[in-house]
């Protein structure tokens, strides 16, 4: 498995991580280049991955991203690291600009009446979503009642707007990295290549150098 851990995390190590990676998200920009200038298939390929990721990261599909993008991306034939990559342009410093972004242009699209949300208020719902979600998943197993306002007043007000308004600006912001990673991606592995021939001639010198004077 890529990205699985030998050392297994505690959820809330997990948590922590994700809202605040170790050695900080500089460190995890770089980390993600660094994978991204290794992907050996063709700068249009990874370009296309990346594409679907990003494109990805528009929808409240959260805890499917990876699983939507790699779909994505064999439609594609992008490159599926590429497309696992790009979904982490939705990330904690960016979702605070995508969500209300998203959530208002589908409110616009639906006809629904225009209102600024409060960071406070998305989080409020989302964690009520997630509380009654798991009451029902107890209450199939239970005599307990289940119930299902939250889940219906979330899905209409805001994951429905969340779905239909994160099309246009990912379909947009997917094109932008798609064009911008084309020639970056190029012109880095035309380098590498030349690096990587320099240090074979290098190599083949000193092979060569050595067979003569052993001889």
């Amino acid at each position: 498995m890529v990205f699985k851990r030998r050392d297994r995390r505690p959820i809330w190590q997990a948590v922590a991580d994700f809202f605040y990676p170790k050695g900080g998200w500089s460190r995890a920009f770089r980390y993600v280049r660094h994978r991204l200038h290794r992907l050996p298939d063709p700068p249009h390929k990874i370009a296309r991955g990346l594409f679907a990721g990003v494109l990805t990261s528009f929808t409240p599909l959260f805890g499917m991203h990876f699983l939507i993008a790699v779909i994505l991306a064999k439609l594609m034939r992008g490159n599926i690291m590429a497309a696992l990559l790009g979904t982490f342009f939705g990330n904690p410093l960016t979702f605070p600009i995508i969500a209300p972004l998203c959530i208002q242009l589908g409110k616009w699209m639906l006809g629904h009446p225009f209102r600024q949300p409060d960071q406070a208020d998305l989080l409020a719902r989302f964690s009520a979503v997630g509380r009654e979600i798991k009451t029902n998943i107890w209450a199939i197993f239970t005599d307990a009642e289940p119930h299902w306002s939250s889940i219906d007043g979330f899905y209409h007000s805001l994951f429905l707007p969340y779905l239909i308004g994160g099309i246009i600006p990912g379909i947009i912001s997917g094109v932008v990295v798609y064009y911008l990673s084309v020639p970056l991606i190029a012109v880095y592995q035309k380098r590498r290549r030349g690096r990587l021939k320099k240090k074979l001639d290098e190599l083949r010198k000193k092979a060569a150098k050595k067979a003569d004077g052993s001889a």
